[in-house]
């Protein structure tokens, strides 16, 4: 490498990079503890030593010009190397003390998840538990959380993921509501009540439709997207929903339509490629892999 020739200034990257992340100085300098008009001076350093534009002002504010969306990649993958630089140099890389954030869906957060952390907090008493209920994914890569469970392998290249297990999952009702189903079961399901999905509940009904479960509007009677409300309203008899099987068959109050699985796939352990250089992330991922490939495996 000629190191003649390597002359650029961190903060002024830094002052780019983050301004574009966030969509404006102001928010830029909020994020970085610095005055609005420091970061415009590091911005406007960056594009004269590098002779370009990296924004423009529009109505909505800046956007990038296509030399910044050309660089942010770079200045992006220089952010991730001065972040995992600064966690080896202060040492919080070898520490299993401190702070993990997990994500998950309603229904492992809520009844999978926490006998899993009570055996992680008794291994490793110095680590605090932050657990993000959500059906949405989070981004890893904006630290939205340290490590995720997720039902899809990502496909980010900057991202670690190992498949633990897989999951099934099948419908169920209240005896008084398989009471007023025709015969036979499946066959009688797409004159049944079913609990939808505010969002997407297009993708639910072609996913029932390719097993031979033809539903129209009129058959769903609620719709919410909480996992946990939609298993809630099953319980309560307001009509058939879905849940894993080992949730929905430990259930009294319901009982399973059908003999076979419905729906299935893999779940995926997924972390930043931070994984690689911090002790506390690695030893916390590895646990959670053994926890849930125990608890995930192929049922009927």
């Amino acid at each position: 490498m000629n190191w003649q020739s390597v002359n650029f200034d961190w903060n002024r990257a830094r002052a780019f990079l983050v301004t574009a992340e966030e969509g404006s100085l102001s928010a830029a300098a909020k994020a970085l503890g610095v005055s609005q008009p420091t970061l415009g001076r590091q911005v406007a350093a960056l594009e004269v030593e590098l002779s370009t534009a990296l924004f423009e002002r529009s109505g909505r504010g800046l956007e990038l010009t296509q030399a910044g969306l050309d660089l942010l990649d770079y200045v992006r993958a220089m952010g991730e190397a001065a972040s995992s630089l600064s966690l080896a140099a202060t040492g919080r890389s070898t520490s299993i003390e401190g702070d993990i954030a997990i994500t998950a869906s309603e229904i492992t957060a809520a009844w999978i998840l926490p006998p899993i952390l009570v055996k992680l907090r008794t291994r490793y008493p110095g680590i605090r538990i932050s657990l993000v209920a959500s059906n949405e994914a989070s981004d890893l890569r904006r630290q939205a959380a340290d490590i995720a469970i997720r039902n899809f392998r990502p496909t980010e290249p900057d991202l670690i993921a190992r498949k633990v297990g897989e999951f099934s999952a099948t419908h169920y009702a209240t005896p008084d509501v398989v009471a007023t189903l025709p015969s036979p079961i499946p066959d009688a399901l797409s004159e049944g009540p079913f609990i939808g999905f505010l969002s997407n509940n297009q993708a639910y009904v072609a996913a029932l439709a390719h097993r031979g479960i033809t539903l129209s509007d009129h058959n769903f009677v609620a719709r919410t997207d909480s996992h946990l409300v939609h298993w809630q309203l099953v319980k309560a008899g307001i009509g058939i929903g879905m849940m894993p099987v080992e949730l929905g068959d430990a259930e009294p109050g319901v009982q399973r339509l059908y003999a076979d699985r419905v729906f299935g796939g893999d779940v995926w352990l997924v972390a930043h490629r931070e994984l690689r250089m911090n002790l506390r992330l690695r030893l916390v991922f590895d646990f959670l892999a053994t926890e849930l490939g125990d608890y995930f495996q192929p049922r009927i």
